[in-house]
């Protein structure tokens, strides 16, 4: 039976429910009445239920599409502003005992170059990723206890924090690696990790353990109950997601607004952010092979619904996507992207050449660097934002959701990103973006409605100009 309290997971990703769910969207996808009270609901900012949020997944009347999207894109501007934070993954080993089929690191492929980061080859990328600007980082492993024990992840943890390159320095480690346990998690904690991320892949259980075959991932009850073990453990941000293309994407959909209901209720604060990766071309991975992928339309309907469903949350969108997707979805969502990324191991210091047996997860569709994705965006009018305040000043879990729900982004993230991208544009950025940038915050100033700290913020961005760096909200 269904249950969102429950701690098993199986009861609450119900599959019963998420069917019963489907059924009721079907039943009701052109009922004017029903979609009125939804929309309703979504405008007082109430968020919507897994039913709910269903119904307008299934919706197709054109001008109910466009309410919910001009809906999302408030709600955007609402709880997240018009900044756009930036980060990339850092891949530290691709060892892994899994069999996951639509991912080229499992345990079969044989002709995929096996590699793993020393504590030396993690400082040159890291100062390679410093050299970029970035100051947030995700890092990624394979699920190998020989491999990559959770000692090593802890010890390449140390060495990133430690690596301070001119100006340069990680402020925020994000991680994404496998299920794991409660004293693990707690270790990770310890480390001062940001948010724990982990992508659910399915939460359809039958294809789940047939997509993942053998090794530990197969436990479909012991992955999806991870989340609730990391919360045990101390860490209040994690990050859901699902790999769109694997099963059905109505039921994923259902599935991980779900997931995202169970930890409110359960621990009192949602999921800090959710990842909508599709699957894509990888080395032994041929997405066709998959036939449930989805349209461009239907990734915008999801990206929009999220929003609406879950408006605290911060969403994701990887260099999986090409620049044309990621500039339609920014606005009806998005809050988090990826710049200048390597899929690759040791990516950043030595790029893999064409000719190099890969070491990538994915191929990455946008290719560009990270100037390139800064120029762009303010040209789109966001501000891109290297921020870390939150995490550093313990705003974390349901400190950092109180100031979301509350919209209090423009006195609080809104500073603090404006003089972490005057950073960037004093340490790294071209003379063109330089330019823009600093029309950008001059513009972004003003929109700061307590007259302190718009006085504050504008101090500390003369001061950066002076040499001085990391002021904080």
């Amino acid at each position: 039976m269904y249950n969102v309290m429950s701690l098993k997971a199986e009861e609450f990703i119900s599959d019963e429910e998420i069917r019963e769910t489907l059924e009721y969207a079907d039943a009701h996808k052109e009922d004017l009445e029903v979609i009125d009270r939804i929309l309703a609901k979504a405008r007082e900012r109430k968020g919507l239920t897994h039913r709910e949020a269903s119904v307008l997944l299934a919706c197709d009347i054109p001008e109910k599409v466009e309410e919910f999207f001009t809906l999302a894109e408030q709600l955007k501007k609402d709880y997240y502003g018009n900044r756009i934070v930036l980060f990339a993954p850092l891949y530290l080993s691709n060892y892994c005992v899994n069999g996951c089929v639509y991912c080229p690191y499992h345990a079969k492929n044989k002709h995929i170059a096996r590699k793993k980061l020393t504590q030396e080859e993690i400082i040159k990328e890291v100062t390679a990723l410093q050299d970029m600007g970035h100051k947030r980082l995700a890092i990624e492993a394979g699920e190998d206890p020989v491999n990559n024990p959770i000692e090593y992840i802890l010890e390449c943890i140390r060495t990133i924090y430690s690596i301070k390159h001119k100006n340069g320095a990680i402020r925020r480690v994000n991680v994404n690696i496998a299920a794991t346990t409660v004293e693990n998690y707690r270790k990770l904690k310890e480390a001062e990790i940001g948010t724990y991320i982990l992508f659910q892949e399915t939460y359809h259980k039958e294809s789940y353990e047939k997509l993942h075959p053998a090794g530990p991932k197969h436990d479909y009850a012991y992955h999806t109950e991870a989340m609730d073990r990391a919360m045990e453990g101390g860490i209040d941000d994690v990050g859901l997601g699902v790999l769109f293309g694997l099963e059905l994407y109505r039921y994923e959909f259902a599935g991980l607004l779900m997931h995202a209901e169970h930890l409110e209720a359960v621990h009192g604060v949602g999921p800090h952010t959710i990842s909508v990766p599709r699957i894509k071309h990888a080395d032994d991975i041929d997405p066709s092979a998959f036939d449930n992928s989805i349209s461009d339309d239907i990734f915008a309907k999801i990206c929009a619904l999220i929003r609406i469903s879950v408006p605290y949350t911060g969403m994701i969108i990887s260099t999986r996507e090409s620049q044309e997707v990621r500039e339609r979805v920014l606005p009806l969502g998005v809050s988090q992207i990826s710049g200048a990324s390597r899929t690759s191991v040791g990516g950043y210091a030595e790029p893999e050449t064409k000719e190099e047996v890969t070491s990538a997860q994915f191929d990455v569709s946008d290719q560009r660097t990270l100037d390139e994705v800064v120029n762009w965006l303010m040209k789109l009018d966001y501000i891109p934002s290297f921020c870390t305040a939150c995490y550093r000043e313990g705003r974390t879990g349901d400190r950092f959701m109180s100031l979301c729900k509350n919209m209090q982004i423009l006195n609080c993230c809104h500073p603090n990103a404006l003089m972490t991208l005057k950073e960037y544009l004093e340490d790294y950025a071209s003379e063109e973006t330089k330019e823009l940038g600093m029309a950008l915050i001059e513009r972004e100033l003003e929109k700061i409605p307590n007259p302190k700290v718009k006085r504050i913020a504008a101090e500390h961005i003369h001061d950066i100009a002076e040499g001085k760096r990391d002021f904080r909200f």
